[in-house]
C-alpha cells in the first residue's frame, strides 16, 4: 500500500442504505481496514444499534436520499473532521412493490423506485463531488446490478434504474478521468439479505421462497469484499465494472 492510497487508516467512508444488507457488511469491511465511516439510511434506529456494534470510527447519520433538502445540505451537516470525504458508497436502493408485471405495478411504486436508486444517488453524489474535485482526490462506488446489464420478467422499472446507474456511472468515470477521482461500479447478481424482504413489503416467506429457489446465492460479506478490492487498487487503476455472480447463475 502507497501513501497515495485511498483505502487506509483515517481515510473518511460514506455509505448510503447502511442500515441493512449490502451497506452494513460495507461498513464493517471499511471500519475493519480503519476507515472513518459515515452510515447513511432512513432507519435511524438502526445506525445507531450498528454504531454501537462498530464502535467509534462508525459515524451515524439519519438520511433519507429522497430528501433533496437534506441531501444539498450533506456535508455541511457532518462533523467538520469527517466533512473531507475520501470514499463514496452509493449503495441505497430498494425495489418495493417489484417483481411483477409493469401493468400490475403501481405508478406510484415505480416512481420510488426511481427516486430512490437513481436520484437518490445523483442527490448524494452532487453534494459529496465537488469536495472531491477541489481536492484532487476521491473514489466513488455505485452499486449497480446485473439488471444494469441485462433484464428479467418483471423487472421492468428496476432494471430500467439500473441501467441508468450504469449510464451515469460509465459517464461519471469519463467526466473525471486524470482527475484523481476513481469511479467504480460494482455489479452483483442475487444475494440473500433483506432486500427481498422490502421488496415484498415484509412478507417473509414470499422472499424466503424467491431465494430458495437458488442454488447458490451471494452474501452481503461477498460483495462488500468486491468493495475492498477495488478500493485497493493502485492509484492508476480504476476497476471500472466488477460483475460478481453467484455459480449458479449465468
Amino acid at each position: 500500500m502507497t501513501d497515495d492510497a485511498i483505502l487506509k487508516p483515517g481515510a473518511v467512508a460514506l455509505v448510503t442504505g447502511a442500515s441493512a444488507g449490502f451497506g452494513v457488511a460495507i461498513a464493517e469491511a471499511l471500519i475493519a481496514k480503519g476507515c472513518q465511516v459515515i452510515c447513511t439510511a432512513r432507519r435511524g434506529e438502526r445506525l445507531e444499534s450498528l454504531a454501537e456494534r462498530l464502535g467509534p470510527n462508525c459515524h451515524p447519520l439519519t438520511l433519507d436520499v429522497t430528501d433533496a433538502d437534506a441531501t444539498a445540505k450533506l456535508c455541511e451537516n457532518l462533523p467538520e473532521d469527517l466533512r473531507n470525504v475520501d470514499i463514496l458508497i452509493n449503495n441505497a436502493g430498494h425495489d418495493v412493490g417489484g417483481r411483477k408485471r409493469f401493468e400490475d405495478g403501481t405508478v406510484e411504486d415505480w416512481a420510488a423506485i426511481i427516486e430512490t436508486n437513481v436520484t437518490g444517488l445523483i442527490r448524494v453524489s452532487h453534494a459529496v463531488i465537488p469536495g472531491m474535485a477541489a481536492r484532487g482526490r476521491g473514489h466513488i462506488i455505485n452499486l449497480g446490478s446485473i439488471s444494469g446489464i441485462g433484464a428479467y420478467p418483471e423487472g421492468s422499472v428496476y432494471s430500467a434504474s439500473k441501467h441508468a446507474v450504469h449510464g451515469l456511472t460509465n459517464s461519471l468515470r469519463l467526466d473525471f478521468a486524470g482527475s484523481g477521482i476513481r469511479v467504480t461500479e460494482i455489479l452483483p447478481g442475487t444475494a440473500r439479505t433483506e432486500f427481498g424482504r422490502s421488496r415484498w413489503r415484509g412478507d417473509d416467506a414470499h422472499a424466503d421462497s424467491f431465494y430458495d429457489s437458488f442454488e447458490t446465492l451471494l452474501t452481503a460479506e461477498d460483495v462488500a469484499a468486491c468493495v475492498v478490492f477495488a478500493l485497493e487498487q493502485p492509484p492508476h487503476v480504476i476497476i471500472a465494472q466488477l460483475v460478481v455472480v453467484p455459480t449458479s447463475q449465468w
